[in-house]
């Protein structure tokens, strides 16, 4: 029987920043459905799930970094919990905080825990066939595994490195270098990327198999990698796309206990109009207008920083008769300005600032819109989870959502709005084409019913995730 080990810094429930914890939060589930046994290790948090969810210590020992030591334990989430066996590095004074990243010593706390993980793969009977690492903060223990003294017995298992975004590498300088296991020195190129030590761009030099998590981010990647384009062009006969799913078990509208009420494709009128009305009495919106919704993080990668002025041309320039609601965090002087406009077109625009797991899944389910102005968007989840909820995505023409969606105006297959271009006029170009679709109430409907028929569920991803692993199996 194939084991793999996921290696990550999120996992959904357990602890989730953006779609890296969807990710791992599925696709380990799926692949335990195909006969497979699929593993997660990640860091501890202090989260609600950690607190509330009973942990059996199995290991517990100490780890150096350069002369410092730390205690750690690994607890493990039972199977029947999530569906997969998940460990948890609890490594006092490191691991044991609430937030995910954002400390001066993220540099610390991620070797730390890849040291762990290390020596706990190094004292597990039954090895992995497969080290399966995601993102930067992972991106140092295939290194480990290929030279580090210490680990040569875990050197011949295949890893495999998802990049889920590249613009974040976790990079720090050489100094440093004492925190690592033993190795020989002439391997310190693998570690370096302009002078520093990279580890996105360690982990794409040494692991077997790179996947990106759609097949246009791939290519992106090679143009526009923040730096490690001509890596990544180089690395290019290792590397594949495999799109993202999404789980039909925790995203579906006929069962999802967070809608105001629940849906099908058979009663989508009067489930989606109940979501909408209570959006609609929340923010002061008139439900008989279309609702154009945006749900994310506020950073130059979604496009968030042109929504204030998206939202003042949609009403003034383009004068258009819509709601806009907006649902996100991050950025301050984005947050200002929309807190700002608000007072002036209040009735026609309103958002909810930080973050809402229940709001959002009404949103998908009420609203009739979504709004991706993205410039980066390696996959992205938002776009199938509004497939799956009946609403209709406007989506820039970036990474997975080249995948995924497919304008409207492209005959019958069509079902998506795109902008061509990521500027504010484009994007209120498509929240125009977008209010013209809603007024052609039979158009709209169907379009309706034909996006939550889509499947992308991960079935098929997982499938496959489990080709490639036999692969290199196989090599």
């Amino acid at each position: 029987m194939t084991k793999i080990i996921h290696v990550s810094a999120e996992c959904y429930p357990i602890a989730k920043v953006g779609g890296l914890a969807d990710v791992v939060g599925a696709l380990p589930k799926y692949q335990e459905r195909s006969g497979i046994t699929s593993q997660v290790i990640m860091p501890f948090y202090a989260k609600d799930f950690t607190k509330s969810t009973p942990l059996n210590c199995i290991l517990n020992s100490t780890i150096y970094l350069a002369e410092t030591a730390f205690d750690y334990e690994i607890l493990e989430v039972p199977k029947k919990q999530l569906g997969f066996t998940v460990f948890l590095v609890k490594i006092q004074n490191l691991t044991d905080r609430e937030e995910v990243y954002g400390y001066l010593d993220d540099t610390e706390r991620f070797t730390a825990f890849q040291k762990v993980v290390a020596n706990f793969l190094l004292l597990m009977e039954h090895k992995p066939d497969v080290i399966h690492c995601h993102d930067h903060h992972t991106g140092l223990l295939p290194f480990f595994i290929s030279y580090a003294y210490k680990y040569k017995a875990l050197k011949n298992i295949p890893t495999v490195l998802t990049i889920h975004n590249a613009q974040y590498q976790g990079e720090f300088s050489f100094d440093k270098l004492n925190y690592f296991p033993e190795y020989d020195l002439q391997h310190s190129g693998m570690l370096e990327w302009d002078y520093r030590i990279n580890p996105l761009a360690t982990a794409i030099k040494c692991v077997w198999k790179i996947t990106t998590v759609s097949p246009s981010y791939l290519i992106e990647l090679q143009k526009k990698a923040n730096g490690l384009e001509s890596l990544l062009q180089n690395e290019q006969p290792k590397s594949i796309g495999i799109l993202n799913g999404v789980d039909p078990e925790v995203w579906n509208p006929k069962t999802d206990p967070l809608l105001i009420k629940n849906f099908s494709i058979q009663n989508v009128v009067s489930g989606r109009k109940a979501n909408k009305e209570w959006i609609c009495n929340e923010f002061g919106f008139d439900p008989n207008l279309p609702l154009v919704a945006f749900i994310g993080r506020f950073v130059y990668e979604k496009g968030s920083d042109l929504l204030p002025d998206v939202i003042t041309q949609t009403f003034e320039k383009f004068n258009l008769n819509v709601n806009i609601l907006i649902l996100g965090s991050g950025d301050l002087e984005t947050t200002s300005k929309l807190e700002e406009i608000q007072k002036k077109y209040d009735k026609k625009y309103n958002h909810h600032i930080g973050y809402n797991e229940k709001l959002s899944h009404i949103i998908y389910a009420g609203a009739d819109f979504l709004l991706m102005p993205s410039r980066v968007e390696p996959c992205g989840l938002n776009q199938m989870y509004a497939l799956r909820y009946g609403m209709i995505p406007i989506v820039s023409q970036v990474g997975g959502l080249i995948d995924t969606i497919t304008d409207i105006d492209n005959g019958e297959e069509g079902f998506g709005i795109t902008v061509k271009k990521i500027s504010v006029h484009e994007i209120c170009f498509g929240i125009q084409r977008a209010a013209d679709v809603y007024n052609n109430k039979s158009f709209y409907s169907s379009k309706r019913k034909q996006i939550m028929k889509i499947d992308n569920s991960w079935d098929r991803s997982a499938e496959q995730y489990i080709n490639m692993y036999h692969s290199l199996k196989n090599n």
